[in-house]
């Protein structure tokens, strides 16, 4: 136990970064400026993701230690965990739900050695969202390789899922020609490297900081438009609505997604779903539907509540199209009573259609009234 205390102590005076000792003043003024612009902000990340990292290391850390202490049991386990996890929610909110305690636990025990990544001389540390992506490797060389990889070679988060996703170490040590597959990696997975704002988008930080997520960076301005009327639209219908969350965070082992609208029924007793899609409808797009609906009658319906249904809707520039979604075995609950109580089809298509055309002459007039000033 003293090693684990020494660890602990070494590991809250790590990842330390001067911005005053690293600005060197050049005759170039916008250069310096810029240079103390990135190093502030690179300085700002290191900051949150040691402290972050630190955190959650520490915390799988000693429920690991209340573990060894109680019965060796995995009942023992599960129960303080769901313990901790309703006190620690009451009182901070998001993030400390049964499986982010769980992850903390699995991150201290796979990785039990994280101190040395907080070393200058070693590899540099990954951010939270990184160690919670090499979670899913049970492979303990392929882990440690990737994290190796992912480190010295900056890659995003989305570059790591993808590459683990698609076997590249595995692929790695079996071909000949490693050159020619580390190319085309690079080229797949090129847009995944140019997203500077991927850590500030990043709700996990947010939760951390205490602060809400910000939806500007998911939605479009027509989608703004839209979606805001859709929510007024459903709450003016009178038939038992209720609003529950906008763009909600929805996180599973391998992406994060959100969910634009969500609504609870008292009349119905269920969950509704609403997911706006820009682009045609997709096969894709309502298997996403389908698993948010298995998520949310997972983790959120009680006793008693019917089960969710999901809408997607499309707004295509040349047809808007609405789509329910019900998983197997609930299509006569939904032919039966659903309907009764949903928005139909032409009515969520002729909202959608109205706050286009709305918004479009919105635009219009702003253009208009620019060019007025000028």
């Amino acid at each position: 136990m003293k090693g684990h205390y020494a660890m602990e102590n070494n590991l809250i005076n790590a990842g330390q970064n001067n911005v005053m000792a690293n600005f060197v003043k050049t005759d170039d003024i916008l250069k310096d400026m810029c240079g103390i612009i990135e190093s502030s902000r690179e300085a700002a990340y290191q900051a949150v993701n040691t402290t972050l990292v630190q955190r959650n290391w520490l915390l799988g850390y000693r429920i690991v230690c209340e573990e060894l202490q109680g019965e060796k049991r995995a009942e023992y386990g599960t129960e303080t965990i769901k313990k901790l996890s309703k006190e620690l929610t009451k009182d901070y909110g998001k993030g400390f739900d049964y499986s982010s305690l769980y992850k903390f636990v699995r991150f201290y025990k796979l990785f039990p050695n994280i101190l040395d990544s907080t070393s200058p001389k070693s590899v540099p540390m990954l951010s939270w969202t990184h160690y919670r992506v090499l979670l899913q490797v049970n492979d303990s060389e392929a882990r440690d390789w990737y994290a190796t990889e992912a480190a010295t070679q900056n890659w995003s988060v989305k570059t790591l899922q993808r590459n683990i996703s698609s076997q590249y170490y595995y692929r790695m040590l079996q071909t000949q020609k490693k050159d020619v597959v580390e190319t085309e990696m690079k080229e797949l997975t090129a847009e995944f490297q140019n997203d500077k704002l991927e850590f500030i988008k990043n709700p996990v930080i947010a939760e951390f900081l205490g602060l809400s997520t910000n939806t500007d960076f998911t939605e479009s301005d027509l989608e703004k438009s839209i979606l805001s009327n859709l929510q007024q639209f459903i709450m003016e219908l009178g038939k038992g609505y209720a609003f529950v969350a906008r763009q909600q965070h929805i996180l599973t082992e391998k992406q994060e997604y959100y969910i634009d609208l969500v609504f609870y029924n008292y009349i119905l007793k269920c969950f509704v779903l609403i997911d706006l899609k820009t682009h045609k409808i997709t096969h894709q797009d309502v298997g996403q539907m389908d698993m948010y609906i298995r998520m949310y009658d997972e983790l959120k319906r009680s006793e008693g509540d019917n089960p969710t249904i999901g809408i997607v809707l499309c707004s295509d520039t040349d047809e808007d199209i609405a789509r329910y979604s019900v998983m197997h075995g609930n299509e006569q609950l939904f032919a039966s009573k659903y309907k009764l109580y949903l928005p139909t089809e032409e009515e969520l298509k002729a909202e959608i259609e109205m706050q286009k055309t709305l918004f479009y002459i919105q635009q219009q007039e702003n253009e208009a009234d620019k060019k007025e000033l000028e």
